[in-house]
């Protein structure tokens, strides 16, 4: 079983940029929610998966993910997914033992910056970098089912893909 161990904080400041070593864009789009349950599909740069991700236990949560045709994610996108859709792109910067993972957000959440860290198990001590902000791991308007909610520039959202192709 696939395991993600995760905490996301928010951004203090701009000076992560100076450390980047790798960034993708990304469009996320939500297929179905069951319980605490959730199945998502993403197109990352030239390549796309579906992931079901589990309830949360503590940091951690059940995660599986399967790569499928790009077309096919394309589809997903435009005809299955309940709700607006996430655009960002994802920057990684390395800090001491672990990679931190920014997404600037764009489209509807832009100006939503956030960074998160995958743990290998939840009591791993990490260095934090100057340029992190508060935690908001367990703070709910920073899950994924309520960020459009809390964080949206747009009173309405639509299933578009007009800037994914």
């Amino acid at each position: 079983m696939g395991l993600e161990i995760e905490r996301k904080f928010l951004v203090a400041d701009d000076r992560w940029r100076n450390a980047v070593t790798y960034s993708e864009r990304m469009l996320d789009g939500l297929i179905a929610r069951f319980g605490e349950s959730k199945v998502r599909v993403r197109i990352a740069g030239e390549t796309a998966s579906l992931t079901v991700k589990g309830p949360r236990k503590g940091l951690g949560r059940a995660e599986f993910e399967y790569e499928v045709p790009l077309s096919e994610a394309t589809d997903m996108l435009a005809t299955l997914c309940d709700g607006p859709l996430v655009e960002k792109t994802r920057y990684l910067v390395p800090h001491g033992d672990v990679t931190w993972q920014i997404d600037v957000h764009e489209g509807l959440l832009e100006g939503l910056i956030l960074a998160e860290v995958e743990l290998e198990h939840e009591d791993q001590v990490f260095a934090r970098p100057e340029w992190i902000g508060p935690e908001v791991t367990g703070d709910p308007q920073y899950k994924k089912a309520n960020i459009f909610a809390h964080h949206s520039k747009a009173p309405e959202h639509s299933n578009d893909l007009k800037q994914s192709t």
